[in-house]
C-alpha cells in the first residue's frame, strides 16, 4: 500500500476550513497533517475534525516540519511570496485560484517554480462543477451543434456580507472578476480553447468595495467562437447559469452547481453522491418551442485531489498547470486594459496593458 500523503493547510477560514479541509478528508491518499492559523476558533475547529494535529502560527515554523503537498488558502496578494517560500521545503504546493493577482506575478511564480525541485498546482475546482461537465459533454458530443455563443455567469445577492480583503483593491488581489471571474474564463478555455482577444466592462455598485463588484468579459476564441461572462455580487435575481447556444439547439440551466452549498453546510463530500442534482435543478436543451430535460451529470470536487495525489505517484499529470492558469491571468489582464481603454484588446498585449 503506497503511504498517504500529507498536506500542510495555510490558513483555515472559509477556503481552507470548509473547502480544501473536507475534499481532502474525502479523497484516499491525503491527510491533513497540520494547518496554519492564529486564530483559536479556527485552530479548535481543526483539532476537533483531526485530533491531535499539528497547528502552527506561521509558515516558516509549519515549513520546518515535513509535508508533501502545501495548500495555500491565503489572500491572493500573498500568493507569490507564500509559494515561493513552500515550493523550496515541499514536493508540490496547491495555490488557490486566481494564482496571482496579474500575468507578471504568475509568471514569476511558475519561474519560482522551475527554479525549484517542486510543482505547483493551480485549484481551478470548478472544472468539475456538475453543470460544466454538462457542457463539455453536449458540446464534444455534437448534441448542440456548432457552437455560435457561450454565456455563462455567477450572480450573488451579498449587499450585507462581512467586508475582507475581497474587496479591497485589484492591484492587491480584490474585485468580483479576480474572485468569479477566474472560474468562469478558466471553464470558457476549457470549453473552447486559447482566446484571441477580449472586451471587457466592471462596475461598482457598493462604496464601501475598494474593487469592482460587478463585471462583463466578452471573449473571442481563437477558434471563432465568442463567449459572454457575467459576474455581480449585487443581483438580486440571479439570472441563467449557463446559456450555450448552437446550431442545433441551446442548453440552458438555472442555479449555481450544488457542491458548495452541501460544503457551507458542512458536509465532508462523497465522490459520485454529494454533486448529483435533483431533477428540479436540471438545465434543458431547447429547439424551438421544444425542450427536453439533460441530467446533470455529477459534479466532483475531490478529483483535483484524486488527481494530485495520482501525479504524485507519477500516474496523472497535474490537474491543473500553473501555465494553464497563466493563461486566465493573461486574459483577466486584457480584460482590466478593455475596461479602462474602453476597447478591445488582442491577448498578446495584455501583459503591457493596464496591470502594469
Amino acid at each position: 500500500m503506497k503511504p498517504s500523503l500529507r498536506a500542510l493547510l495555510v490558513g483555515y477560514g472559509f477556503a481552507g476550513g470548509w473547502i480544501h479541509d473536507p475534499l481532502i478528508r474525502a479523497t484516499p491518499g491525503i491527510d491533513v497533517g497540520g494547518v496554519v492559523t492564529t486564530d483559536p476558533s479556527r485552530r479548535s475547529l481543526a483539532q476537533q475534525r483531526h485530533g491531535e494535529i499539528a497547528c502552527f502560527d506561521d509558515l516558516d515554523s509549519a515549513l520546518a516540519s515535513e509535508f508533501d503537498v502545501v495548500v495555500l488558502a491565503v489572500p491572493n496578494d500573498l500568493h507569490l511570496e507564500f509559494a515561493s517560500r513552500a515550493l523550496q521545503r515541499s514536493r508540490l504546493v496547491v495555490v488557490d485560484k486566481p494564482v496571482a493577482p496579474d500575468a507578471d506575478a504568475a509568471r514569476r511564480l511558475a519561474a519560482a517554480a522551475h527554479g525549484s525541485e517542486a510543482e505547483i498546482a493551480v485549484f481551478h475546482n470548478r472544472r468539475w462543477d456538475g453543470d460544466f461537465l454538462t457542457v463539455v459533454d453536449l458540446v464534444r458530443r455534437g448534441e448542440l451543434g456548432a457552437i455560435h455563443r457561450f454565456e455563462s455567469r455567477f450572480d450573488r445577492w451579498t449587499p450585507a456580507s462581512p467586508r475582507n480583503w475581497r474587496d479591497g483593491p485589484a492591484a492587491a488581489g480584490g474585485g468580483v472578476m479576480l474572485d468569479l471571474g477566474s472560474h468562469l474564463v478558466d471553464q470558457a478555455i476549457v470549453l473552447l480553447g486559447p482566446v484571441g482577444s477580449v472586451y471587457a466592462e466592471l462596475g461598482r455598485s457598493d462604496a464601501h468595495r475598494e474593487s469592482d463588484d460587478r463585471f462583463f468579459i466578452s471573449l473571442e476564441h481563437a477558434n471563432g467562437t465568442v463567449s459572454h461572462l457575467f459576474g455581480d455580487a449585487q443581483e438580486g435575481s440571479p439570472a441563467l447559469r449557463f446559456h450555450v447556444s448552437g446550431s442545433r439547439g441551446a442548453y440552458v440551466k438555472h442555479g449555481k452547481d450544488i457542491q458548495e452549498e452541501r460544503l457551507r453546510a458542512g458536509e465532508v463530500p462523497v465522490p459520485g453522491r454529494s454533486g448529483v442534482e435533483p431533477p428540479d435543478r436540471w438545465g434543458e436543451v431547447r429547439r424551438g418551442d421544444a425542450a427536453q430535460p439533460v441530467t446533470t451529470r455529477p459534479g466532483d470536487w475531490t478529483q483535483f485531489y484524486a488527481g494530485l495525489v495520482a501525479h504524485m505517484h507519477g500516474e496523472a499529470r497535474l490537474p491543473v498547470t500553473v501555465d494553464e492558469a497563466i493563461a486566465v491571468a493573461d486574459v483577466l489582464d486584457a480584460a482590466r486594459h478593455s475596461a479602462s481603454e474602453r476597447m478591445s484588446i488582442p491577448i498578446t498585449e495584455a501583459v503591457t496593458g493596464a496591470a502594469r
